[in-house]
């Protein structure tokens, strides 16, 4: 007896080739599980950009970034060394989440893509939590660890 063979049309991840980084002015601050405090006032100031990955009308991904010319150790400093991105020879991750799988690590593609057409830049800099998630997060999308601070940490995408 030969048992038949089931061929699945399904893509779980097709929807992320339609996908398209957008530029966003606010976000909802308690949808971000890593740093809801900061408003969208805060994200979108001088020096700093919100990134969206977008897949038709929803936003299933997002990173905020700030614009420096030092890799920061806390979001305090962050902010007082934020600048114009013309001005920046770093843009510092601060916060990333997604709402659909998958969405986290093609938006950080995406943006290393973009960041490498403005020439200026070599690398993303996160300022990131210091968790067994977000460490297991940038090193399995391909960062690597360049400093460990009191309460962060800093990891690089080479770009």
């Amino acid at each position: 007896m030969q048992i038949g063979k089931y061929k699945y049309e399904f893509d779980f991840f097709s929807w992320i080739k339609k996908t398209e980084l957008v530029e966003l002015d606010s976000i909802n601050p308690t949808d971000d599980p890593v740093r809801p405090e900061l408003n969208s006032e805060f994200r979108t100031s001088k020096g700093r950009k919100i990134f969206g990955l977008k897949y038709k009308d929803n936003i299933e991904g997002v990173v905020c970034f700030a614009f420096t010319n030092e890799i920061p150790a806390t979001i305090k400093e962050m902010d007082l060394m934020s600048t114009d991105e013309d001005k920046a020879s770093i843009p510092v991750a601060y916060t990333l989440w997604s709402f659909k799988k998958g969405a986290g690590k093609k938006i950080m593609k995406e943006l290393q893509k973009y960041f490498k057409s403005k020439e200026q830049f070599e690398s993303i800099i996160t300022i990131s939590p210091l968790t067994p998630v977000a460490t297991h997060y940038h090193i399995r999308n391909g960062a690597r660890l360049i400093k460990i601070n009191p309460t962060t940490q800093n990891f690089e995408y080479k770009i």
